[in-house]
């Protein structure tokens, strides 16, 4: 399958535009599903057919793999097969006619504002607190994935206009504003807190956020310092980047922000992904008039 995925990786890259993060995922399904095709005794995939597709999604089902896991696997082989068939290896989709399995959607978890009033309370005034506390009100005040957090750089930031530049893939980027905590909590850090931790070494290191090695701070890393500080604050949640994400979004939209607009600030390329935290507010509609109407 070397060939085979190397060529489909570029087509996605190069043709499709895709995010590299995503390209990989795709050549990952679809070794998968390549080496599930040989046991099978399919020696190139494309002489398999609609059963042998078929037979793989079960067995994932019967693997204990989420609907939500097996429908992305499934559009990685789909895609595969519009490849072949572009490029004229194969006159029909095998695939095209399996049923997407129904993704049962997670309910969202957020933090509601007095949770994140908690959380942003708790860094102290040591160098490494006055980074951590410009990392949750970034965090919050943006929405930006967490990948988005750990590879911005110095120049990203324009504190005299007071937002941030975003750099997505193939060159496309998004501007978000900065509420005035952010960059307070920016402004301290970047003059003060940055500076201990690069401890004279590293002066040119452009990353914006370091650990104590002056270093580029990592995911990991990032992910502890988040749970300390949700077990510090009595949260009693497994605080993750991705619930300050969602909880931005939420508050954003029970604010009043239309659905576009969000869209466009959470990087979003299709916007039914948005779409999701209207759900939260219909929810928290309902339990409202359930609870306040006596004829409900």
């Amino acid at each position: 399958m070397d060939s085979y995925g190397k060529r489909f990786g570029d087509y996605l890259n190069s043709v499709k535009k895709m995010a590299r993060n995503s390209v990989n995922a795709y050549v990952r399904d679809l070794s998968e599903f390549e080496d599930y095709a040989r046991r099978r005794g399919v020696v190139d995939l494309k002489d398999t057919t609609e059963s042998d597709t078929a037979a793989w999604l079960m067995e994932l089902k019967s693997g204990n793999r989420s609907s939500a896991t097996i429908g992305r696997k499934l559009a990685s082989v789909r895609a595969f097969y519009k490849y072949l068939n572009h490029q004229g290896v194969i006159s029909t989709n095998p695939s095209v006619d399996i049923k997407t399995p129904k993704v049962v959607r997670k309910e969202v978890e957020y933090l509601s504002i007095g949770e994140i009033e908690k959380l942003l309370a708790q860094p102290d005034d040591s160098p490494k607190g006055v980074r951590d506390r410009a990392i949750l009100e970034v965090l919050y005040a943006t929405g930006m994935r967490v990948t988005e957090l750990i590879e911005m750089d110095n120049d990203d930031i324009n504190m005299r206009m007071g937002f941030v530049t975003m750099h997505g893939s193939h060159g496309k980027a998004r501007i978000i504003p900065l509420g005035r905590p952010a960059r307070v909590a920016l402004e301290e850090y970047i003059y003060e807190g940055r500076a201990k931790l690069l401890r004279g070494k590293r002066v040119k290191e452009k990353a914006l956020f370091l650990n104590y090695y002056g270093e580029r701070i990592t995911r990991q890393a990032l992910w502890k310092i988040m749970r300390s500080y949700a077990e510090q604050a009595g949260l009693n949640k497994k605080l993750t980047p991705q619930m300050l994400r969602n909880s931005f979004a939420v508050h954003m939209i029970q604010n009043g922000a239309d659905l576009k607009t969000l869209q466009e600030l959470l990087g979003h390329e299709d916007i039914a992904a948005t779409q999701i935290y209207l759900t939260v507010s219909k929810n928290k509609i309902k339990a409202v008039y359930d609870r306040a109407h006596p004829r409900a």
